[in-house]
């Protein structure tokens, strides 16, 4: 069990199954959910099933849930995925609507960065995004990220098509 992540606002945790009605609430938001590669959760139960899958034993996978200091809240999800065959790590993040732009997504990935970091050569860092959803683009702007190439990606689900972005970090 890997410890947390603190930052000046935040704590970086892992997430157990007890988070599941906390994170349902932006797992099961279509506006937070609109670019996601998987499908909206429509039933709290199925979030507490994916988190249920994470492995916190996995040095290759930081998929940490996003907790204010302040409050205690846990108010959204994100990290980062080695990805061997890219040699980089790959970010992701999604976070409650009503914490959209106050940086906590930036404070989190450089939290996680920071503390990949100490413990492991960061060769580079390389996200996606559609090309309508320029919060992200920001986000990654905002972590040294610049563009690389066009790209493109669906669903899982296979129900949606999205033109993209891919950004990187080199370090």
């Amino acid at each position: 069990m890997r410890c947390n992540i603190e930052t000046d606002r935040l704590i970086l945790r892992n997430l157990v199954p007890e988070d599941y009605e906390a994170a349902f609430k932006w797992c099961g938001d279509p506006e937070v959910n609109e670019y996601m590669i998987y499908p909206l959760y429509h039933k709290a139960e199925d979030v507490k099933a994916w988190i249920e899958t994470l492995n916190p034993d996995d040095p290759d996978d930081y998929d940490l849930g996003i907790v204010l200091k302040e409050t205690g809240e846990l108010i959204g999800s994100g990290g980062l995925v080695y990805r061997p065959e890219k040699e980089a790590w790959l970010v992701g993040y999604n976070i409650r609507k009503d914490c959209w732009g106050h940086g906590y997504v930036v404070e989190a990935m450089q939290g996680i960065i920071d503390h990949i970091s100490k413990t492991r050569k960061i060769r580079a860092i390389m996200g996606e995004f559609a090309v309508e959803n320029h919060k992200s683009q920001r986000v990654m702007e905002k972590l040294g990220m610049h563009y690389l190439q066009d790209y493109e990606y669906e669903k899982l689900d296979g129900s949606r098509k999205y033109a993209a972005k891919m950004f990187i970090r080199e370090f």
